[in-house]
């Protein structure tokens, strides 16, 4: 099998990722913050090492500003529904996944708010022209993606946060497409909320994810319950990470995840993102020139990593069956969560076949790829 739906989640994961998930599970993993016994304080020790190894590579300056959760769409929802308020006016662009589309839509429909947004190019590009033609001042917040999960496209975060910092807006950014492999600072990049994953490009296990939430930055807690502090009282607490960490924590995963992070510093971001783009590369000088394909993803010195196709007259959902059932390839079709991305780039009636290479692919993996592709598009099955 070849597994190229990195984008979705990454596969493999490093050794020592699943190591310290097995051996925090047989050493001793009971509940952080809860009691005050031996086992108990080495797991809130282990989740605060995470913590702390999260803030250093998203150069966050308070570790305890950074909630864990389930997944990245929590984590922005939690962001979204924690800072909007009846009559706040929100921006985003038409590349973010319905983890943001959908709670703003809703928000919209029931008039709690004013929604605008920033339209891309044909490749999902959004320019920092069609940013500045959108954001205002009264715009209360402004949701933005580092890098498209569909075409690969990486978004303009950097100059889109100096434009938000200027105007007072609150940035809200989604990182699930290019944390791992595209540097974020949220300092140079004036991010205010980060919304973040550990299953993809963090190279962790499911079910783990987090919110940076900035100093200053006034947040209603997105469900409310056990924290373990404050416990003889009715209200949540509103000290970080508690206001918004509400529930037994996800150890194992989260220790997991802290192991990804160890992988990608000791191997180098800009490693790690080379040997995408070399993959990137070899997919798009053989794959471009096929007279029945289209390619809608951008040249890999603008992309997180994504090869998105269609061949002519078939459904991509059809190519992906082809590519899964005969040639033991793994990829994703139809239209990724993404609905408002489709339609820009004219893919709403065929969506489009994804390709995403991770760091642990190799280039016979596409070349084999590549002539299977090859083959469907000059059906020669």
């Amino acid at each position: 099998m070849i597994y190229l739906d990195n984008a979705a989640t990454s596969w493999p994961k490093p050794p020592q990722v699943i190591q310290a998930m097995t051996d925090i599970l047989k050493r001793g993993c009971a509940n952080p913050g809860r009691s005050a016994h031996a086992m108990a304080r080495q797991t809130e020790d282990a989740v605060l090492n995470v913590r702390e190894a999260v803030a250093k590579f998203f150069n966050i300056k308070d570790p305890l500003r950074i909630a864990f959760m389930p997944n990245t769409t929590y984590a922005l929802n939690a962001a979204i529904y924690g800072v909007i308020t009846e009559g706040s006016v929100v921006a985003t662009t038409a590349m973010e996944h319905n983890s943001v589309l959908r709670p703003l839509k809703t928000l919209e429909s029931r008039g709690i708010i004013g929604l605008e947004t920033v339209e891309p190019d044909r490749y999902g590009r959004i320019s920092v022209q069609s940013i500045k033609k959108v954001l205002r001042k009264g715009i209360d917040l402004f949701c933005m993606t580092v890098s498209s999960n569909v075409t690969g496209a990486i978004m303009p975060v950097t100059e889109a946060g100096r434009i938000c910092r200027e105007l007072g807006i609150t940035f809200l950014v989604d990182a699930a497409q290019g944390a791992g492999v595209i540097p974020i600072d949220v300092e140079r990049m004036n991010i205010d909320m980060l919304a973040f994953p550990g299953h993809k490009g963090l190279l962790g296990p499911q079910g783990t994810a987090g919110l940076y939430v900035r100093e200053g930055i006034k947040i209603k807690p997105f469900i409310q319950g056990g924290t373990g502090s404050f416990s003889d009282r009715l209200f949540q607490p509103e000290v970080f990470p508690d206001i918004l960490e509400s529930g037994t924590l996800n150890v194992p995963g989260i220790v997991g995840l802290g192991k990804g992070i160890s992988f990608i510093s000791e191997t180098g971001i800009e490693h790690i993102r080379l040997k995408k783009k070399k993959l990137l590369t070899m997919l798009f000088e053989a794959l471009s020139k096929e007279e029945n394909i289209t390619v809608f993803s951008p040249v890999p010195e603008q992309n997180s990593g994504i090869f998105a196709f269609l061949v002519h007259h078939m459904d991509s959902s059809e190519v992906s069956y082809i590519l899964d059932r005969k040639f033991g390839i793994c990829t994703r079709s139809g239209f990724h969560c993404a609905p408002l991305a489709h339609r820009a780039l004219g893919t709403s009636d065929s969506g489009l076949v994804r390709i995403s290479p991770g760091y642990f692919n190799n280039e016979t993996e596409i070349e084999l790829t590549i002539e299977a592709i090859r083959s469907i598009a000059r059906r020669k099955l």
